[in-house]
């Protein structure tokens, strides 16, 4: 499969990262790269739901190899649609070098196109430290907390981080 050519400046590296949406061809590497980056065995349906809008699922690649990635779901609510971050990882040596700002920034922007898209939300181990400074610095809060939503993580609870994309306007008045 022939790609265009979607390269992130990352200033750190001393490569250039390509970023893409996720392509049927790349669905077993991504699987792949979250049984390296997360204590969670994701069923088919997680696959199937990054598909679903690729534009909200991408992959960076240096070369041939995946090195992060961010995989979202569209939520269709009463209010308007939602975006979900079901993961957002990069491998440790490739941190600290702007690739998670990058493919978190691409996401939220494509987001931003879309007025039905309201909001953009998470969830977040309570002992993830990094994890929750690093969304807090792009305008999430944490609106949440839920006891024992882990199963097998310790500890099982979880923050819910949320960020409104729209800002709705009333019309002027006649």
């Amino acid at each position: 499969m022939i790609r265009s050519t979607a390269m992130a400046n990352v200033e750190e590296l001393d490569k250039k990262i390509a970023i893409f949406p996720i392509s049927e061809d790349d669905v077993e590497k991504l699987k792949r790269f979250n049984a390296v980056m997360f204590p969670v065995n994701y069923q088919p349906k997680f696959y199937d739901e990054c598909r679903a809008v690729p534009e909200v699922t991408l992959l960076a690649f240096d070369e041939a190899d995946l090195v992060a990635s961010i995989a979202c779901r569209l939520e269709q609510q009463v209010e308007g649609a939602k975006l979900y971050i079901m993961t957002l990882g990069v491998l440790a040596p490739y941190r600290r070098q702007g690739i998670a700002t990058t493919l978190l920034h691409r996401v939220l922007g494509f987001c931003q196109q879309d007025q039905n898209i309201v909001e953009a939300y998470l969830h977040v181990q309570i002992s993830n430290e990094e994890a929750i400074a690093f969304y807090e610095k792009y305008g999430f809060k944490i609106v949440e907390t839920i006891e024992n939503y882990y199963r097998r993580i310790d500890p099982p609870h979880c923050y819910v981080l949320a960020k409104g994309l729209q800002v709705r306007r009333d019309p002027a008045p006649s």
